[in-house]
């Protein structure tokens, strides 16, 4: 079987063609590539977020400390927010001072957010009687008002109720129940 040269050169050329099609150029592909954004470590070391279409981005190697750390102090706000029921000893209204940096934290979001409302909901064990139990859940809820209008939240912001033990967060009749039940909890709407 001979091949005329004519068909040999058909050949070569469609090879060629085949070689240089499945070969790369070498350029990028930022034009709704991927690899626009592959690069995420910039040459400091620091990450970059970027933003969306406009190719913006956050460098965390571009940020102050100072930048960092206020960014480090709002995660932390955010995080103690997420606390909203507040647990108090027998038989008082008295805030733990644990209780007091969560607290803060709220009083700033709702300073911040003047439009944000919030009921806040007082709590009590089963023992003693029904109006007693009212009453010392109005209590706490109020020492928790109290507090955060000092730190800065509005009272038109606030609301409260007592459910006194009618609404108890665990049944039972054992120190560990009662704990549970002594509560205000922070709803927020």
């Amino acid at each position: 079987m001979k091949l005329s040269a004519q068909t040999k050169v058909i050949a070569l050329l469609f090879s060629a063609g085949l070689f240089a099609g499945c070969s790369t150029t070498g350029e990028s592909m930022d034009e709704g590539g991927y690899d626009s954004d592959v690069a995420a470590i910039d040459q400091d070391g620091g990450s970059t977020v970027y933003g969306g279409d406009d190719q913006g981005g956050i460098s965390s190697s571009a940020m102050t400390e100072e930048e960092r750390m206020q960014a480090r102090k709002q995660a932390e706000q955010e995080a103690l927010r997420d606390i909203t029921t507040f647990y108090f000893d027998f038989d008082t209204s008295e805030i733990k001072p644990e209780a007091r940096d969560v607290l803060m934290a709220h009083a700033r979001y709702l300073a911040d957010n003047p439009r944000q409302n919030v009921r806040l909901e007082g709590h009590a064990d089963e023992r003693g009687s029904k109006e007693y139990n009212l009453a010392l859940g109005e209590r706490r809820a109020n020492a928790v008002q109290r507090f955060l209008i000092v730190n800065g939240a509005s009272r038109g912001q606030m609301e409260t109720v007592s459910y006194g033990e009618e609404k108890p967060a665990v049944m039972g009749s054992s120190e560990s129940a009662w704990a549970q039940n002594r509560r205000v909890e922070l709803v927020f709407e």
